[in-house]
């Protein structure tokens, strides 16, 4: 999703708490106060914008609208730790008579705060900041990162990954880039520098221009792929999308594997057929020893693998991982651009694994992956401007299921994708992974 640049600051507001014996554990009023900052001659609306509060642990939720001035009240709200989640829609008609900036599609401002403690001990207030952003061409619509039971399915060399044409035109796949992010996925090490949100510092990365924003304006690559073609190579129909698989085969019948052995799941049920796939990714020729199961398929084209981590294109089941997809102009050579260590606060060995820095202004869409159970995750590693939430299948890794994007409307049988850069609201789940399939 394109950004536009502009924002809504929150400032450090109102937290009304009723006083007892116990305020670590007793429900609070909890009211929050929005407010723009735009810094020009308009104003964009502060009522009925959609504030909503998760508890992560009971799922139990409340929605709420702001009034005129952009406040809202929520009453006697339980203690526990929150997710919450700020949206308004504006039309693009009502976007360009305010603004007097044309634009054909609406735009949609976020706000999002994750695992934020709620007690009446609070005494300070919540703020939120929101970011706007416009719909974009290309979308992230499907990552199955769970895999498969690994005694009776495919494991894990059944994943994939699905790009959608979200827009009225013939799209080219062609140099669409595609990524799987580095950043922490586990507890604090002493070793490593990190940012006030506990995200790794990548500013302290050895090497590092200091010029820049290393950590605002840029997101690093653990993994990094190519869709190849000439420019006009792979079209895509408006409302179509295409499939990267890890391996494209039909995964419910035997296959041999490149050691010779013959590979047979117990349940054809509980994995899928990916022969059909329009890509794959296949490290046959980059690395001395893929995974067994990395097969080249020769009836599907092999994207270009520009940086890989591991023995295939293994997409992190417990949910560990985020994704962005991008393209550039002509003026750019990917492969040229830079390549840092983690901001380790040891020094990195000559064979210590680099990661290509990513401009964020080349993000066409990005999905925050997080772990099913809330006292697993970890500090977002996509900022809001890329991903306000995040997402996440609900039985966890190994089950079958998929994260898929929510469609939005149908335009002549044309499907149109939810896309209000929060994944928190664009996605849903489906119980067994399917591929070009819609929830």
């Amino acid at each position: 999703m394109k950004k536009l640049l502009l924002g809504l600051c929150f400032a450090t507001s109102l937290l009304a708490c009723k006083k007892d014996k116990t305020p670590g554990t007793q429900p609070t009023d909890l009211e929050i106060k929005l407010a723009f900052e735009l810094g020009s001659a308009y104003t964009l609306p502060l009522e009925k914008i959609k504030v909503k509060i998760t508890n992560t642990q009971t799922a139990a939720s409340q929605e709420l609208l702001t009034d005129a001035s952009g406040a809202v009240a929520f009453k006697s709200v339980s203690a526990g730790i929150y997710d919450i989640d700020a949206i308004l829609t504006i039309s693009a008609e009502e976007y360009t008579r305010i603004t007097g900036i044309p634009t054909e599609n609406p735009v949609t401002f976020n706000a999002s705060e994750k695992g934020t403690q709620i007690n009446a001990t609070l005494t300070g207030g919540l703020e939120l900041k929101l970011i706007a952003g416009t719909p974009g061409e290309w979308l992230i619509k499907q990552i199955y990162y769970a895999g498969s039971n690994t005694t009776n399915g495919a494991v894990f060399r059944d994943q994939f990954l699905e790009f959608h044409n979200n827009t009225d035109h013939v799209m080219y796949a062609d140099s669409l880039y595609f990524s799987q992010i580095y950043g922490r996925v586990s507890s604090i090490s002493p070793n490593m520098n990190y940012t006030s949100t506990g995200q790794m510092d990548w500013s302290k990365s050895p090497n590092m221009d200091q010029s820049i924003n290393a950590n605002k304006d840029y997101v690093y690559a653990k993994t990094l792929y190519m869709i190849p073609g000439n420019g006009k190579q792979y079209p895509v129909q408006p409302g179509k999308s295409i499939v990267v698989a890890q391996t494209a085969l039909n995964h419910k019948a035997p296959f041999t594997g490149n050691d010779g052995k013959v590979v047979t799941v117990r349940d054809p049920e509980l994995t899928i057929d990916l022969s059909g796939a329009d890509f794959e990714v296949f490290l046959g020729d980059v690395i001395g020893k893929p995974f067994s199961s990395d097969i080249n398929n020769p009836q599907v084209p092999n994207v270009e693998v520009l940086s890989y981590s591991g023995n295939d294109m293994i997409l992190d089941a417990n949910g560990k991982d985020s994704y962005v997809i991008f393209k550039v102009d002509g003026s750019q050579r990917v492969k040229e651009w830079p390549q840092y260590n983690e901001p380790s606060k040891i020094a990195p060995s000559p064979t210590s694994k680099k990661y290509y820095q990513i401009p964020v202004k080349y993000l066409i869409d990005g999905v925050e992956i997080q772990p099913h159970i809330p006292d697993s995750r970890f500090p977002k590693k996509l900022s809001p401007n890329i991903d306000a939430g995040f997402t996440f299948n609900p039985k966890g890794n190994y089950t079958s299921q998929s994260v898929i994007r929510k469609t939005a409307k149908s335009i002549n049988g044309r499907i149109v994708l939810k896309d209000t850069n929060n994944s928190t609201e664009d996605f849903d789940y489906l119980d067994k992974a399917q591929p070009r399939g819609f929830k």
